[in-house]
């Protein structure tokens, strides 16, 4: 048997052992008991910490907690206190302070701002997008118009318009309307003082704020049963002045009427007792801004504010120092020529005459320039300068008003070589109105120089009255002096170029004064601008009124033709008011005729 052969088969092919790795070990799981345990500590502990807020909130920080919730609810409102009043010394309303609407609105109340904005801004007299952008604001308070009339006030009213809402705040009024107004001066919006007494006592005038605290919700709406309490305001004390409101009228009067007939641009009268030192009249007013207007009040006190040079009222005090240095006496002449030469200046007389023996009477008389600048250089610079600083020159005066000027008067060492013949007859130097009527009040007072004064008393709610400390008095002159320079003055006036001052049953002593006014744009004098003056004080023989009239650029310039009469109608109407007696004269305006006066050694012969 025949064995057959077979094909090997082929071995096959080994499979790739697969990568067995281990199983990690199972985690234990936890059961639903640990779970819940786990849970419930931890609820456990955020209960107890919100128990330990609520008890640090209602228990240990409660009160905290509360006046900061209520803090957020209440609102504060000032309530603005009214200024006090300031009156004449008779008791008459000056300024009071009266109450007045102011429109405010909450923007978060109002529904409509565009068409509220388009209602309201014809009467508001306020642009219309302004309003609108008010009235669309984030705040809840904001104002729309700040005391308004009460029939502006009365029409918003009644448009009733939600979020629109009003609030008395107080305003100044002045019942007798510009009169005295720059010396009572202006308020601002806030009822603060910007100027005038107002300024000057506004301490005294400013009350004390009160306040309205009230709850309100988020919307800004009052909560009915919230949180409503009230501090009053308190009003302001009451300033008294010295002023006397007839008396301030008529010089208002009688300057702007004098200013309309001379064309001046601007005019100036003080009214004064010279005894006590009050003020009872100060009027300043200046041109109208249109052709043929009448004067309105000035911006400002020009009576305190505004310099000028004198000009030959200022001739009181060279003649009333050199009497009391003993460099004239009442015994004797000098020999006055037409002019006169001082360095490199020749000075003259306003009227040309021939050199002849004056006395000093009629020096003072006729408002003679040469002789009184003769007068002054025999008394020296440094006298002279003394004697109108201890006048009053210089320095501003006691009354302290806001923006009062001292004048300008230069230190005799500045004098330049011509100032000797300029000072003396009131030139190259600058005053004020007040200033200048002081140096007659010191004459009428018997040589006592006392301060002016405009307040007679400052008293509260409770009529309790604080006067004012009494006015400085020093002696100036001699009572001899001020006598003879009374009857120099009233000289001037019966005889001199003051005779338009003069009033039936009373001796007038005054003096009149022309002066160049001082260029605005550089040294030297305008040219054809003068200021024109007159001063002075009745009756003569016992002082009970003193009074300055400037008048500013007149036609004509002359202080006798346009100061002097506006000076005799305040006189005039003053010494009625006030019940000023005549006194009949004797033996002349004041007394016996001067004797002659001499000036240095006597003449040789007589004239």
């Amino acid at each position: 048997m025949t064995a057959t052969a077979t094909a090997p088969r082929p071995r096959p092919r080994p499979r790739p052992r697969r990568q067995v790795h281990p199983r990690p070990a199972a985690r234990p799981t936890a059961s639903p008991r640990a779970r819940l345990l786990v849970l419930l500590v931890g609820m456990s502990l955020a209960f107890a910490a919100v128990a330990v807020r609520l008890t640090d909130i209602q228990v240990a920080s409660a009160e905290r907690y509360a006046v900061f919730g209520q803090s957020q609810r209440l609102v504060s409102v000032v309530l603005p206190a009214e200024r006090g009043s300031i009156l004449d010394r008779n008791g008459a309303e000056l300024a009071i302070s009266a109450r007045a609407q102011t429109v405010w609105a909450n923007p978060k109340l109002v529904r409509d701002p565009a068409g509220a904005a388009r209602q309201l801004a014809p009467l508001l007299g306020i642009g219309e997008g302004d309003l609108r952008d008010r009235l669309s604001s984030d705040a809840g308070f904001v104002y729309l118009a700040r005391k308004v009339d009460d029939r502006i006030a009365a029409e918003v009213k009644a448009m009733n318009l939600p979020g629109v809402a009003f609030l008395e705040e107080p305003r100044r009024h002045e019942p007798a309307g510009s009169l005295a107004a720059p010396v009572l001066g202006r308020v601002g919006l806030d009822d603060e003082g910007l100027s005038g007494l107002e300024l000057l006592y506004e301490k005294e005038l400013t009350g004390q704020l009160g306040e309205l605290l009230v709850e309100r919700d988020p919307t800004g709406a009052d909560i009915a049963a919230g949180v409503r309490q009230l501090r009053p305001s308190q009003r302001g004390r009451q300033v008294t002045l010295t002023i006397d409101r007839e008396m301030q009228y008529e010089t208002e009067r009688a300057l702007g009427a004098q200013m309309a007939a001379t064309n001046a641009k601007g005019g100036i009268a003080v009214v004064m007792d010279p005894r006590s030192g009050e003020i009872l009249a100060m009027a300043n007013l200046v041109a109208g801004t249109r052709t043929g207007s009448a004067p309105v009040p000035s911006a400002d006190n020009m009576a305190v504010t505004r310099v000028y040079e004198p000009g030959s009222v200022n001739k009181v005090i060279t003649m009333a120092a050199a009497l009391e240095e003993g460099v004239i006496t009442p015994t004797g002449r000098l020999n006055v020529p037409d002019t006169y030469k001082v360095a490199d200046a020749t000075f003259k007389d306003d009227e040309t005459h021939e050199p002849g023996w004056w006395s000093v009477a009629e020096i003072m008389s006729h408002s003679s320039n040469v002789g009184t600048i003769m007068i002054g250089q025999k008394l020296g610079k440094a006298r002279l300068d003394r004697y109108l600083r201890e006048f009053g020159l210089g320095t501003p005066t006691a009354l302290d008003f806001p923006g009062e000027s001292g004048g300008i008067l230069l230190d005799p060492d500045k004098w330049s070589g011509t100032s000797m013949g300029t000072v003396p007859i009131g030139q190259g130097l600058a005053v004020t109105a007040l200033q200048m009527l002081g140096p007659y009040n010191t004459i009428a007072n018997g040589g006592m120089s006392v301060s002016p004064t405009l307040v007679r008393s400052v008293s509260d709610a409770s009529r309790k009255s604080q006067a004012p400390p009494e006015p400085e008095r020093r002696r100036v002159v001699s009572p001899a002096t001020a006598e003879t320079v009374s009857r120099l003055l009233a000289g001037a006036v019966s005889e001199g170029t003051g005779t338009a001052a003069r009033i039936d049953g009373y001796t007038v002593a005054g003096k009149t004064g022309t002066a160049s006014k001082a260029r605005e744009d550089g040294p030297g004098y305008a040219p054809g601008a003068y200021v024109a003056s007159f001063v002075g004080f009745v009756p003569a023989e016992a002082p009970r009124l003193s009074a300055i009239v400037v008048l500013d650029e007149p036609t004509p310039y002359y202080g006798g033709l346009v100061a002097a009469p506006l000076f005799a109608e305040l006189a005039r109407y003053g010494v009625r008011h006030f019940g000023v007696p005549p006194k009949p004269p004797v033996g002349g305006p004041l007394a016996p005729a001067l004797a002659p006066v001499t000036l240095g050694p006597a003449p040789t012969s007589k004239p």
